[in-house]
């Protein structure tokens, strides 16, 4: 994982891999609300292979020829994975519409639809509990292979007690192409330019040859043959290059030229930079932090509550037992404008930090690009998990278990294999 240094479990790790097919990796998603039967909504329950929870909502707008605006999901889902979770789309009025969903299952690309219900309600971003999953660790020897569930349970043991580090997966920066983090930066730095060409030009060593090709064109000034050669498959690069040949026919390309280039993007995805960066950077921290004990209140800390509340006026005896019981958690920072740091020692390491990327706190309000900027928060430094286990299969070790929402799999994985999990 980038940047995320630091193991809690002593075990030596299973090795093994994971992914090898799509139908290896299964989530479902944990909802907190779900709908009422009735109501100027439609929910769908999804089911998807292989794809992202972005492009498949970007499927159906553009098949019911409706703004993408009006659909909402709880959770972005992993895309090399079979997933299920639920999907919202707002003011389907007439019976005429709704049949017009129901006629859509089956029509797009490697998506099901299982549930179509009404509701009264909106879905929004967060409404979930958390989420299920079942993953299979393969190329795991034989031999060995009982003997590491063993192991697998016994560290599923330690994280059921302590809590499992919160680090960011790959998922959040890109992989293989990991440059999700970099355009944030640069966004961070006020140099709309370069954001752009990173995710545009930029081309890395192992991506397909006709895609160099198109981000080696951007990168020497050719934008219109950049989006000539440039794969329809690469829809956002595609986006963003439409912009900008646009923009090119009107002037001479400017801040405004490549703003427009970004916020001709999913929002999502526009907010992702900035998201990754702190990301990135959050890592470090929770990386340093949990080295001096993951389940322990530590001089200095910010704490919050199961809520996500600040807890104030608790002494360091009673932060701890609700540390301890899993109702509160430390933090540590999504840098922001208005994060606040932690103080003692905790607060030094934060500090520090900031000092080696050269960065102060108000560099994040983006000015050039003032919608993709943050103010920042304090996020739990572990999360919970329940209901572990792993059972020794012919195919691999299957794990189980369940995590709370805005949290990643690939964290508990890394605790059993000790190797980098994507």
């Amino acid at each position: 994982m980038l940047n995320a240094e630091t193991y809690i479990t002593n075990e030596d790790g299973i090795g093994g891999s994971i992914r090898n097919r799509y139908e290896d990796f299964y989530v479902e998603e944990i909802p907190e609300v779900t709908p009422s039967g009735e109501g100027p909504n439609v929910w769908i329950w999804i089911e998807k292979l292989g794809r992202t929870t972005l492009d498949v909502l970007l499927d159906i707008s553009r098949d019911l020829h409706i703004s993408r605006k009006r659909m909402g999901f709880a959770g972005m889902k992993d895309k090399k994975a079979i997933t299920q979770q639920w999907i919202c789309i707002s003011n389907i009025d007439s019976e005429e519409q709704l049949k017009e969903i129901e006629d859509l299952n089956g029509k797009i690309y490697n998506t099901k639809f299982l549930k179509i219900i009404r509701g009264q309600k909106k879905l929004r971003m967060g409404q979930l509990i958390g989420n299920k999953f079942k993953i299979l660790i393969t190329d795991i020897d034989s031999e060995n292979i009982q003997s590491a569930t063993e192991i697998a349970n016994r560290a599923f043991e330690t994280l059921e007690k302590t809590g499992v580090p919160n680090y960011f997966g790959w998922q959040r920066f890109g992989k293989p192409r990991t440059n999700t983090h970099l355009v944030g930066k640069a966004l961070v730095a006020n140099d709309l330019k370069e954001a752009v060409r990173l995710y545009i030009g930029n081309p890395y060593p192992n991506e397909p040859e006709e895609v160099k090709i198109a981000r080696s064109l951007y990168d020497s000034g050719e934008i219109e043959k950049s989006l000539e050669f440039m794969p329809t498959g690469m829809r956002y690069e595609r986006m963003m290059l439409k912009e900008l040949v646009k923009e090119g026919k009107k002037r001479e390309l400017d801040d405004r030229s490549y703003l427009k280039a970004i916020y001709s993007l999913p929002k999502p995805l526009q907010r992702m930079f900035v998201h990754a960066y702190q990301s990135y950077l959050f890592n470090k921290a929770v990386s340093n932090r949990i080295a001096m004990g993951i389940d322990k209140y530590v001089d200095g800390d910010i704490v919050i509550d199961k809520e996500e509340h600040l807890l104030h006026n608790k002494s360091p005896e009673e932060l701890q037992n609700m540390i301890t019981q899993f109702e509160a958690n430390p933090t540590s920072p999504l840098y922001g404008t208005k994060v606040p740091l932690a103080t003692a020692q905790v607060g030094k390491m934060e500090e520090e930090i900031l000092k080696d990327e050269g960065l102060k706190l108000e560099k994040f309000e983006c000015p050039k690009s003032p919608n993709l900027g943050s103010h920042g928060l304090r996020r739990a430094t572990r999360f919970k998990i329940w209901d572990a286990s792993a059972i020794a299969t012919d195919k691999g070790i299957l794990t189980e278990f369940s995590i709370t929402k805005g949290s990643y799999a690939t964290a508990v994985l890394r605790e059993i294999m000790k190797n980098d999990v994507v």
